[in-house]
């Protein structure tokens, strides 16, 4: 398997990590990384965690500006791509097919060779235009899964409401995530 992650400018870059995270857990998983600066800046501000870290977390990192990198060409085989957090400028970019960086060019890529796409917006609350642009990437085959709370699985940390959100984005690409709870019905 081969996915590529991109983790744009949104608040809540930690999440980037942690899908990074999760995907070196997986066996066989070939992990390739694209970063904006607004992402590098978001991790010095919201996080103690150095891109050094980050980084260490891929098989490949990517610079955003090389448009030349292997994740811009759709001879390129991956499984798709994983947009965790998706600022709304990013999300604004792949609903306009503006493919002005290596992030936008690898959704616009995957999506043109029908891979799967999973976006993770973040923002709070949403405007008309977010919600329209969220509908247009889910028009063009985006699977668009923010990253809400959860509560019926004892999601009682940030950290559990965050793996329940890893998990349910790995369940899109058919991975059983070991630290993901899912409902087990009512009784």
């Amino acid at each position: 398997m081969r996915i590529v992650i991109g983790i744009s400018g949104a608040s809540g870059v930690v999440l980037g990590y942690e899908m990074l995270k999760a995907l070196k857990s997986i066996p066989n998983c070939e992990v390739h990384l694209v970063y904006t600066e607004g992402a590098v800046k978001n991790f010095e501000c919201e996080t103690n965690i150095s891109m050094e870290e980050v980084r260490a977390l891929a098989d490949v990192v990517h610079n955003n500006k090389n448009m030349a990198a292997s994740i811009s060409s759709g001879s390129f085989k991956t499984d798709g791509m994983i947009v965790v957090p998706c600022s709304m400028k990013t999300l604004a970019g792949i609903a306009a097919g503006y493919a002005e960086n290596l992030l936008l060019r690898s959704v616009d890529v995957s999506l043109k060779e029908n891979r799967k796409v999973v976006l993770a917006p973040r923002e709070m609350p949403l405007s008309r235009i977010h919600l329209r642009n969220m509908k247009e990437a889910a028009d063009y085959g985006c699977i668009v899964i923010p990253p809400m709370l959860t509560f019926y699985n004892g999601s009682d940390s940030v950290d559990k409401q965050m793996q329940h959100i890893i998990g349910k984005i790995l369940m899109q690409f058919g991975i059983d995530y070991k630290n993901f709870v899912a409902w087990k019905g009512a009784e």
